[in-house]
């Protein structure tokens, strides 16, 4: 979605439909949940039962086309007063009412055939639920650009919050902007490309003939290492040529990585629209994401070994959103509003998004002295167990797996060197990791409840760990939480922190 001229005002009280080609849309998501199953069907099916296969997937399409047209002409939608009204259904019919002021998260979504046709789809969420409070499929672009700036200003005065946006608040203010050179490092440091081609190959084991990804595999081994036994180059040349196809292999997903990075990422901008923040990205497919700032529950800083390297981080966020069926989780919202960026960049925007909170905190305070004590555990009964099952197979040999505890002490100690938190009167906050590192943080006002965990390991180390919850926290997200602390200085922030919570009201 580039930047287009302001769009009229939607005419309240007047029902509305979905734009006249909504139907089409609807059957190609339709078709496409069934796309790979009615593929294999097609494909692998026994050539006396294509014309079977071939009639099965044609009643499909027809039945979905026809779920499509019908849902087209039972959908209405209209403006009343800071309401949205949504009308669906035939035989069973609902009419559901969505006050503006609950809309946390709002999406526009345009696929490549969605720009061909100038339509958008929008989705938008509240705090609640497993799906959208209404998901319109589609709107053309400029309803859709409407229904967002609308609801931006929360249904107050149509006509002022058009002469506010055509006063400038339209574009909002830039507070990042990620050039190519920075979404190029962006699929440098991301591991985007190892995931997809290790899904595609799960899939490929699970769909196609048995033994197909087998024979690809032998086909590569006997192409790439055949040259070198012709030589007679010995067990060096060949060690030689599997690092070789190895590197070869890792240079190409991380050029993978890039190409996703690109595509997903281009054009990213993250706006400040009043109390509102938008991203906006995509090449082929433009998504434009908006949440109100108060609807923010926790923030998550990353930091792992690339990103050192680049000298750059990560911002993310939780919000209070629908939770997507089908395990998507919160891909709705803009997570990301800082894919990548420099620690300054990221700090600045936190000291902007925060309201006066000072960032980063100065005194963050340690764990428990003997915490490293207690994250070595987890090393030694791993090293021990790999060593015994290294025994079993190799004899004596196997004892080189207690090489992993001089590493596992090197992560135990500077984990907890690194580690620490930091509590105030607006602000929770926790750091961890080392190799991998992360800031998580909350605003007091958004605790929902807390947790005092104590193991027995735990209370032989004299320490415990205080769990705080928040609204939004995804599975991806890692958790709030301070470990490894003494158990006096944790209980007495128990106390502390639930006496806040308890009197504060919830803000999300």
């Amino acid at each position: 979605m580039t930047t287009t001229p302001e769009p009229p005002p939607l005419a309240t009280q007047a029902e509305r439909r979905l734009h006249p080609w909504s139907w089409l849309f609807v059957l190609i998501g339709s078709v496409r949940q069934f796309l790979v199953p009615l593929a294999v069907l097609v494909i692998f099916g026994g050539r006396r039962e294509e014309g079977v296969q071939l009639l099965i997937a044609g009643v499909v399409v027809l039945v979905l086309a026809l779920v499509s047209v019908w849902r087209y002409f039972t959908y209405r939608y209209r403006i009343d007063g800071d309401s949205l009204i949504v009308r669906s259904g035939l035989l069973e019919r609902s009419l559901r009412q969505v006050p503006f002021s609950r809309i946390h998260n709002v999406e526009l979504r345009q696929t490549l055939l969605h720009r061909l046709f100038g339509v958008a789809e929008v989705k938008l969420e509240s705090a609640g639920g497993t799906r959208p409070e209404a998901q319109m499929r589609v709107l053309k672009l400029d309803d859709a650009l409407a229904l967002e700036r609308l609801i931006r200003h929360r249904g107050r005065n149509v006509e002022g919050a058009a002469q506010a946006d055509a006063g400038g608040a339209a574009q909002g203010d830039t507070l990042l902007a990620l050039s190519s050179a920075e979404i190029v490092r962006l699929g440098l440091i991301s591991n985007r490309g190892m995931i997809v081609v290790g899904a595609a190959l799960a899939l490929g084991w699970q769909v196609l003939p048995e033994n197909t990804v087998k024979r690809a595999f032998d086909l590569v081994w006997r192409e790439a290492f055949g040259y070198v036994e012709h030589l007679d180059g010995g067990w060096s040349a060949t060690a030689l040529a599997i690092a070789g196809v190895v590197l070869l292999a890792l240079v190409l997903v991380r050029l993978f990585s890039v190409l996703l990075a690109l595509v997903r990422y281009h054009g990213f901008r993250l706006q400040a629209h009043g109390r509102r923040l938008t991203v906006e990205r995509g090449l082929l497919a433009r998504v434009r994401s908006s949440v109100s700032r108060r609807r923010i529950q926790a923030w998550t800083l990353r930091e792992g070994v690339l990103h050192r390297w680049f000298g750059r981080r990560s911002l993310a966020i939780d919000t209070a959103g629908a939770q997507a069926e089908g395990g998507e989780g919160q891909s709705r919202d803009p997570s990301e509003l800082a894919p990548i960026a420099t620690p300054e960049a990221c700090d600045g925007l936190l000291r902007d998004l925060l309201d006066g909170v000072a960032w980063p905190p100065e005194g963050w305070q340690p764990l428990h002295p003997r915490a490293w004590q207690r994250l070595l555990v987890g090393d030694v009964v791993f090293a021990a167990l790999l060593a015994a099952g290294l025994c079993w197979y190799l004899g004596p040999w196997g004892l080189l797996g207690l090489l992993w505890l001089p590493w596992g002490w090197l992560l135990a100690t500077r984990h907890a060197r690194f580690a620490g938190y930091h509590v105030d009167a607006r602000l929770v906050a926790v750091r961890e990791g080392w190799w991998s590192r992360h800031w998580r943080f909350a605003e007091i006002d958004k605790l929902q409840a807390l947790q005092l965990r104590q193991s027995p390991l735990d209370r032989r180390f004299g320490m415990a760990s205080l769990w705080l919850d928040t609204a939004g926290a995804g599975a991806a997200s890692p958790p709030l939480r301070m470990r490894y602390l003494p158990e006096a200085r944790a209980r007495a922030l128990y106390a502390g922190l639930g006496r806040d919570v308890a009197r504060r009201r919830l803000r999300w």
